[in-house]
């Protein structure tokens, strides 16, 4: 079945009509079949009937000759082959035989990169269906092309800068992209290089990289659509936050592993009694962001203190409630929970919930803010080790043991993430999430294998709303702009250039306006997800290669970005083409080292 939908057809690829069709091609790699012999009698195939492979040597038009080789190839001459290849266009796509394309569009490797065995898969996998359907006479598209990678390329720059002892901060905006840029025209080409050497038959006429002009356009014209719409919007919320990075990141972009770590039982003071209540947290230094002690409403421990209130320790006396709530855990630690909903997602959601205040404490940097009085400025790893020591002195520290944590990463970076509540782009994912579940379930859309169908439909059933901006100077630039002297969260203007703002700007406030734009870039995943149609002409619907090849056929890659990538182009595709961007999705397993570390695209 699988077979059937990659490669559908009724004859066989090892056809005596392939081989002559193969000599037209390349007189590089078949010998001319004699009249009358098969090369390939059906059942009976074996590499030993065919002529050795021809060592390459050019003629005086350009066509190379097959005279015998040793028996030994000579990989020398794959380069120059190949550049044959290319050179006569015959990775592009053929129309003279009229049929429906088969159109793939290859998942953009990060520009920073170089080729490995990951990569080499979805070359190997990809590149076997486009020949298959080219010498089958359809005319065949592989687009090729590169991942700007926001963060990870950032991060490569500013260590380029580290060694020659300047910091991102030291320069302009415009000073430090402009290295960017240089870095990437001298060392991006690296892994499409490599793509070639590969052999991969893709038409490299059409690449494109995710920063080109063309796709600018498009992301774009997709931000200000799905404004006007409703779908993005700008607010405060917890995101997740790499302190290192200074920039917010996806869920998906935190990797949690299980650590040792340390669980430190706290002592409580409930005012107006001499009792206490014992907290046990794995981050005391968050405790300075406490708005609440919650204990479980049927826990006959606390339930005489409920209503009270508690004095938070090394705050000088600042006094919370202790209310109950049935997510309270009364077999965790000792079964009360403080509420610090600044920097943890679940108390966050509690916080919201019952209208309890949001408290931060950290600074962007990891450091902690005035809010923690006399441990202001210090980094959060250090304050921890500071307040533990002076908890251990005024007799408010019970005791620390050993606990195994989930402490979440940044996958770029490696750091410790922290949850943080920042200003930050948002789109309402359920509308999208929707309509590509739906696409799934009427069958326009497969997936293969057909296991990860139950995992794409989770996870678009309990969808997050997408943090879209990041804190970064690499990437496509927030098409919002402010006014000077206003509230930059009830007035902005959304436009598809710096001249539209302008223009809208005088018509609503005034000749005189003042704006500047959004500091902030966009996610790379949003520049990705519109792949499949932003790389063939759209928004221009009108573009011969849009009209051609989209919606493409295959879409083929690894089943760990299937949440990352491959789902929001579905999403993405359908509301801005109104069809789905391809009709097979074919996810690849994943190949690991001896260390059990995924090797991703």
């Amino acid at each position: 079945m699988m077979l059937h939908t990659l490669v559908s057809s009724s004859s066989s690829l090892f056809s005596p009509y392939c081989s002559s069709a193969s000599y037209r091609l390349n007189p590089l790699l078949v010998s001319k079949p004699r009249r009358g012999v098969k090369l390939f009698p059906r059942w009976h195939f074996s590499p030993f009937r065919i002529r050795p492979l021809a060592a390459a040597a050019a003629t005086e038009n350009g066509v190379f000759t097959s005279p015998e080789m040793a028996k030994s190839f000579d990989f020398t001459s794959e380069e120059r082959i190949y550049n044959w290849w290319e050179s006569q266009g015959y990775f592009r796509p053929n129309f003279d035989q009229g049929s429906d394309p088969f159109v793939i569009s290859m998942p953009p490797p990060n520009v920073t990169g170089s080729l490995h065995m990951g990569h080499a898969m979805f070359v190997t996998l990809e590149d076997i269906m486009v020949r298959y359907h080219r010498m089958k006479g359809r005319p065949t598209l592989w687009l090729p092309g590169t991942d700007h990678a926001g963060i990870a390329t950032q991060l490569v720059v500013e260590r380029m800068l580290a060694s020659e002892g300047i910091k991102r901060v030291d320069l302009s905006r415009d000073e430090f992209t402009n290295r960017v840029w240089k870095w990437k025209e001298k060392f991006g080409g690296t892994i499409a290089n490599q793509i070639r050497r590969l052999g991969a038959s893709c038409d490299w006429t059409r690449e494109h990289f995710t920063l080109d002009e063309q796709l600018s356009r498009a992301v774009i014209e997709a931000f200000v659509r799905l404004h006007e719409k409703g779908l993005i919007y700008q607010g405060s919320y917890l995101v997740n936050w790499s302190p290192n990075l200074q920039t917010a990141v996806s869920d998906l972009e935190v990797e949690y592993s299980e650590e040792s770590g340390t669980l430190y039982h706290i002592k409580y003071r409930v005012a107006g009694s001499s009792d206490y209540l014992t907290i046990a947290t794995t981050r005391p230094e968050t405790l300075f962001g406490d708005v609440a002690i919650a204990v479980h409403p049927k826990d006959d421990r606390y339930s005489k203190y409920i209503g009270m209130m508690a004095i938070v320790p090394m705050t000088y006396g600042r006094h919370v409630p202790i209310i109950s709530d049935r997510q309270v855990d009364k077999d965790f630690g000792t079964g009360v929970l403080k509420i610090s909903p600044g920097h943890d997602h679940n108390d966050y959601l509690l916080a919201r919930k019952l209208g309890l205040p949001i408290l931060n404490v950290m600074n962007k940097d990891g450091t902690l803010n005035e809010v923690a009085g006399l441990y202001c400025g210090l980094d959060r790893f250090e304050a921890r080790k500071k307040l533990w020591a002076d908890l251990e002195e005024t007799g408010l520290a019970v005791k620390k043991q050993p606990h195994t944590l989930r402490v979440p990463r940044s996958q770029r970076g490696g750091e410790i993430i922290e949850p943080l509540v920042s200003r930050q782009w948002f789109v309402s994912m359920e509308p999208l999430a929707e309509k590509a579940l739906l696409a799934v379930e009427k069958g326009e859309l497969s997936i293969i294998p057909e296991r990860f169908e139950k995992i794409y439909n989770h996870w678009l059933s309990n969808i997050k709303d997408w943090c879209i901006s990041r804190q970064l100077w690499w990437g496509h630039r927030i098409p919002v702009w402010y006014i000077v002297g206003k509230d930059f969260e009830e007035e902005y203007i959304v436009a598809r250039s710096a001249d539209e703002a302008r223009e809208k700007a005088c018509q609503k406030y005034g000749k005189d306006v003042e704006i500047y734009q959004d500091p902030d870039v966009l996610d790379t995943w949003f520049s990705s997800a519109l792949w499949p149609f932003s790389t063939l002409g759209w928004p221009d619907v009108s573009a011969e290669d849009f009209k051609r090849f989209y919606p493409t056929t295959m879409l083929e890659t690894g089943h760990d970005i299937l949440f990352f990538w491959v789902a929001r182009m579905v999403m993405m595709g359908i509301e801005f083409t109104g069809t789905i961007p391809f009709s097979y999705i074919y996810l690849h397993g994943l190949i690991r080292d001896s260390q059990v570390s995924v090797v991703h695209e």
